[in-house]
């Protein structure tokens, strides 16, 4: 399989959020206009407020912590505290356009079950992830012997909220487990910017610190 291609927050504010996660400008523009969309872990909000000032999109979000949810309400968002693993299955089917899990899926107890909701819920599930195979961390676990600490997996083990770590094969594998069509993807480098060359599976999961893939039922 190759790899294809309060008041409403300002301008100022998602330029700033943007800023701090280049990922979530690439997700924001797989979105087609004007869709209804779920933002699960949403998190302070970022990724849904840009999506709702650049993509007009009909937008709610879905955000375990309590600070969270708390802050997504400060910029007018329309999000509710839940579970990704708990609560998903009280939505409709088809209730979405887009099925958002942004660096949420490796946080979440059943991975394969959060994703064949997504696929449920929405037209489209759109997952972004750490890839855990990148050679960076290859390295740690090998020549250290210990867990790695990087830039886009900065706490220590002990501390962190990941339990589920994928690599992009072991996330390709599940997709098809769980009967989904990868529609895009993409593999992006340390500041979250996309790796533009169309190369085979194992070539992504050496390089690519992140990752992005749109899936459809």
């Amino acid at each position: 399989m190759a790899l294809a291609d309060a008041p409403l927050p300002t301008s100022e504010s998602v330029s700033k959020d943007a800023a701090t996660r280049v990922d979530l400008e690439i997700i924001a523009d797989l979105v087609t206009p004007g869709s209804r969309v779920l933002d699960i872990g949403c998190g302070d909000g970022a990724l849904l407020a840009l999506l709702e000032q650049r993509r007009q999109v009909d937008g709610r979000g879905m955000e375990l912590s309590q600070p969270g949810v708390n802050e997504c309400v400060a910029r007018g968002l329309s999000v509710i505290q839940g579970d990704a693993d708990r609560d998903l299955v009280h939505y409709p089917d088809d209730a979405f356009d887009y099925v958002i899990l942004s660096q949420t899926i490796q946080a979440t107890r059943n991975p394969k079950l959060v994703l064949s909701e997504l696929l449920r819920i929405g037209n489209r599930a759109i997952v972004s992830f750490p890839n855990f195979g990148h050679w960076s961390i290859r390295y740690w676990v090998a020549l250290r012997g210990r867990m790695p600490v990087t830039r886009n997996l900065h706490q220590a083990w002990y501390d962190t909220s990941n339990i589920h770590f994928c690599t992009i094969r072991d996330f390709v594998a599940l997709a098809e487990e769980v009967g989904a069509t990868v529609e895009t993807a993409m593999a992006l480098n340390s500041t979250g910017q996309r790796i533009g060359m169309q190369l085979p599976w194992a070539f992504w999961n050496l390089f690519g610190q992140q990752a992005v893939f749109v899936l459809k039922r």
